[in-house]
């Protein structure tokens, strides 16, 4: 997840272009996929999957200096009622690019932003919520491979569905997707984020057992209020009050053990969740939502399953791998 949303938020018509399988030329990170397309100069992108980044139209998303070092062409496009930098289609060689994004403004493929913007300096840029929402994608945890499905793709047996929630306007809609989970037998909104980052403590990593490279892993984020009401509820559920300092030491912040989730039928367990406050949610990423969202189911969650985020037909799917079980029924 980032904070950089691009002009005209994230929004699309969603319609799946995809007409063969194709696997991306990725790495997979503790927990993370990077996008890694080779240009005909021989250079390397690495831009991080992330469902809950940015992006909008078509476009992902590039930082400045990549764009000087990776050698690619910028042009200025009129879009929103302002000028944006952007470049143009790069040339990759043949079975290492991208999918190609249909109908982007100016014919461009990625958006260009500044160093920073919430993104490490390990990342080139993000695949986000601007550019994935066209297609099916299968985010196979297991096997450490991202897959582009065809438009006819069908469901393996064995898998589960459940819907997700996008905010539509006359734009279309935003590629920001709520998944709904239950923890405590009780519903929880939250953003499905590939891109939920970790960097735990000492402390952190030792009580979560968070695998990570360089620092780094994958985590699912819950708001503080309801990180306050489940320990209240439940004072047996873990605690680290120093366990995660993604912003920098002297911005350290709690996880909470979750015994079990249940998500799309799936019952998986223990989850780490590590804490955001009230306002990153309810006042920032619930704009983009069509509810308001609690925080985010990241890849520690996924990681147990094989997962399809199907997003012509609004729905993920499900296919366990390890640690879940089938939910009892109700």
């Amino acid at each position: 997840m980032t904070a950089w949303l691009g002009i005209g938020a994230t929004f699309f018509s969603m319609h799946a272009v995809a007409q063969s399988r194709m696997l991306l030329p990725t790495v997979y990170e503790a927990g993370h996929f990077y996008a890694t397309p080779e240009l005909v100069n021989g250079k390397t992108m690495r831009l991080v999957v992330d469902t809950g980044g940015g992006g909008a139209k078509g476009l992902y998303v590039i930082k400045a200096p990549a764009a000087q070092r990776l050698g690619l062409g910028t042009i200025k496009c009129a879009l929103g009622g302002e000028t944006a930098e952007l470049i143009k289609a790069p040339a990759f060689r043949p079975g290492k690019g991208l999918p190609v994004s249909s109908n982007t403004p100016c014919h461009s493929a990625a958006f260009v932003i500044p160093a920073g913007k919430g993104m490490p300096d390990t990342e080139d840029g993000q695949l986000g919520a601007g550019y994935l929402p066209e297609n099916v994608w299968t985010f196979d945890y297991p096997a450490k491979q991202l897959w582009l499905e065809p438009a006819t793709w069908q469901a393996p047996s064995g898998a589960h569905r459940t819907a997700l929630g996008f905010q539509t306007n006359a734009q279309g809609a935003s590629g920001m997707a709520r998944i709904t989970l239950k923890v405590d037998g009780q519903p929880l909104d939250l953003l499905l984020d590939t891109g939920a980052t970790a960097k735990p403590t000492t402390a952190g990593k030792e009580a979560s057992g968070t695998p990570t490279e360089h620092g780094i892993g994958v985590t699912s984020y819950i708001t503080t209020s309801v990180l306050e009401r489940w320990h209240q509820r439940h004072p047996d559920w873990r605690v680290v009050a120093d366990g995660d300092d993604l912003f920098g030491s002297g911005h350290a912040s709690r996880l909470i053990e979750v015994p079990s989730v249940e998500i799309a039928g799936w019952v998986t367990g223990p989850v780490w969740f590590t804490e955001r406050p009230d306002k990153n949610f309810h006042d920032f990423m619930s704009k983009y939502t069509d509810q308001r969202v609690e925080g985010s189911a990241g890849g520690n969650i996924f990681a147990r399953f094989v997962m399809t985020i199907d997003y012509p037909d609004r729905a993920a799917w499900f296919t366990c791998a390890r640690q879940c079980k089938i939910a009892a029924a109700r």
